[in-house]
């Protein structure tokens, strides 16, 4: 039998992003939170989809023992790429590597893809469900000048892409089809949906109701 989500069993989340942790928190699900060490270079041939399977997978499988360890229901581990012209930007690695992804990236429209994945207590290191969600971001043709200062705040440098849709990198953004959400790193409608499809969601909102 699936053990629902509570604050005795509590999700456990697969991610150090704070971003992750405080949409969930944002959601009102109870959480306990371990990064996954995992390798999120891109492997050589390595298309969109593999990757985010292959990382996300990983990232799973790192926290798998510490479910039960922890007593939470179930885990949820995530990642979240930029994607231009079906090539992969990863985080930068310096300031003027940030320039340089924010330049191929100003004036044009990008895609936002987060996988996101669930494993339950009962088989914490099988995957229980998975879903890819997409978002497009339209970024304004920014002046270099702009570019260059943005980059210099050092908002965008542990970012893929290099910008923060939730902080200070929302002067770029004109437009955004899709979840907004998901462009910050976790998708909130389709992560609760799933968690209520597999039953590790019960009555939600949490503290609504008699």
């Amino acid at each position: 039998m699936i053990r629902t989500i509570s604050r005795s069993s509590p999700l456990l989340l697969g991610s150090g992003s704070p971003r992750r942790r405080e949409i969930l928190e944002g959601l009102g699900i109870p959480l306990v939170v371990r990064a996954a060490d995992v390798d999120e270079d891109v492997a050589q041939g390595e298309g969109i989809d593999e990757y985010l399977v292959r990382v996300v997978s990983a990232k799973l499988v790192a926290v798998a023992n510490e479910v039960t360890a922890l007593g939470a229901a179930g885990a949820l581990a995530a990642d979240t790429i930029v994607v231009l012209d079906d090539e992969i930007l990863g985080k930068p690695r310096d300031t003027a590597d940030a320039v340089r992804l924010l330049r191929l990236l100003a004036g044009r429209q990008h895609r936002v893809l987060t996988r996101f994945a669930v494993s339950t207590r009962e088989a914490p290191k099988e995957l229980a469900g998975a879903r890819v969600v997409e978002s497009m971001v339209s970024m304004r043709a920014a002046q270099p000048e702009e570019l260059e200062r943005y980059a210099a705040t050092g908002e965008g440098l542990d970012k893929a892409g290099a910008y923060a849709l939730q902080g200070c990198g929302a002067f770029l953004v004109e437009r955004i089809e899709g979840s907004h959400s998901n462009v910050i790193g976790l998708p909130a409608c389709e992560v609760v949906l799933e968690l209520r499809r597999l039953g590790l969601l019960s009555a939600f909102p949490f503290g609504v109701g008699a």
